[in-house]
């Protein structure tokens, strides 16, 4: 049965201190992540069932804590893109590549929007921990060597997301996994937003803020490989398994390409805004 949720949180309730599933309003929170770190009074109506099945009930419950849409334990693995926006090779003065640029990040890199923190460990620490805004989508159903045609069927949802990256780690070696797969390094969230209820996903504003300063700004647009290609790239021989997490590249900003250099550092407040999601907000801490 196909979930009736479109805008879906997994959040601690206030009236029972469990997790549970809602369905937000999003006439009354269209940005939920804001509405959050405001300390406004949220409320969902509860989902029974998973995030693929769902069923959105009349029962209301108060947000006491918002999770990550997927919890570690539902997530196989996270699939990360490099280097697929047009105008992010641009900035690194990089050709287009010809096929997508895949990396890997485990699923304990995995955490929720605020109040969870990135927690930047003592081997990032050097000046080179950074950020990339990106849109993330969650695989609906397990599939393998899936058709172009058939690829947005197996998306759930969209969500924002942020591929923290260890640079120096990451240029002192040709695979990147270690560089970007430290824990909290894949912050996602606030809202799980379902396939219908965006009109057009390779049409939307992505932005990058730190400190309240936009550092990248972009739109979906440039992406040079559509969901529906990368889905049935990574597809490829390879099952992909329902619930994995596929951050999808970063536009251009990132902090180690600007001049002068933008780090993160410990106290930092960190966000991805994407246009229909929301915001997904992170204060940085150093280990």
């Amino acid at each position: 049965m196909a979930p009736s949720w479109t805008h879906l949180i997994r959040f601690i309730a206030e009236e029972d201190g469990q997790t549970h599933l809602g369905q937000i309003d999003s006439s009354k929170y269209p940005d939920v992540g804001l509405s959050a770190f405001k300390g406004e009074r949220i409320t969902a109506k509860v989902i029974n069932g998973t995030i693929y099945d769902g069923v959105v009930t009349d029962r209301v419950l108060t947000v006491s804590k918002l999770l990550s849409p997927i919890s570690q334990e539902q997530t196989p693995i996270i699939r990360c893109l490099g280097l697929n926006y047009r105008d992010h090779a641009k900035e690194a003065n990089m050709p287009i590549p010809d096929y997508p640029v895949l990396f890997i990040k485990p699923r304990t890199a995995l955490m929720g929007s605020y109040p969870e923190k990135i927690v930047v460990p003592k081997v990032a620490q050097d000046g080179s921990s950074d950020y990339e805004a990106e849109l993330t989508i969650i695989i609906s159903k397990t599939g393998k060597d899936i058709p172009e045609k058939d690829a947005m069927d197996y998306i759930l949802g969209y969500t924002c997301g942020n591929d923290v990256s260890a640079r120096t780690e990451q240029f002192r070696n040709s695979q990147w996994s270690f560089s970007k797969g430290m824990d909290s390094s894949a912050p996602i969230g606030p809202v799980l937003v379902s396939h219908s209820a965006i009109k057009d996903p390779h049409n939307v504003r992505i932005k990058a803020i730190h400190n309240g300063n936009v550092v990248q700004d972009s739109n979906t647009n440039e992406m040079i490989f559509s969901l529906p290609k990368t889905i049935a790239f990574l597809s490829q021989g390879t099952t992909l398994e329902q619930g994995t997490v596929i951050m999808t590249g970063t536009p251009p900003g990132i902090g180690c390409m600007r001049d002068p250099k933008v780090v993160l550092r410990h106290g930092d407040d960190m966000r991805v805004e994407i246009e229909n999601i929301g915001t997904l907000i992170n204060e940085i801490a150093y280990e």
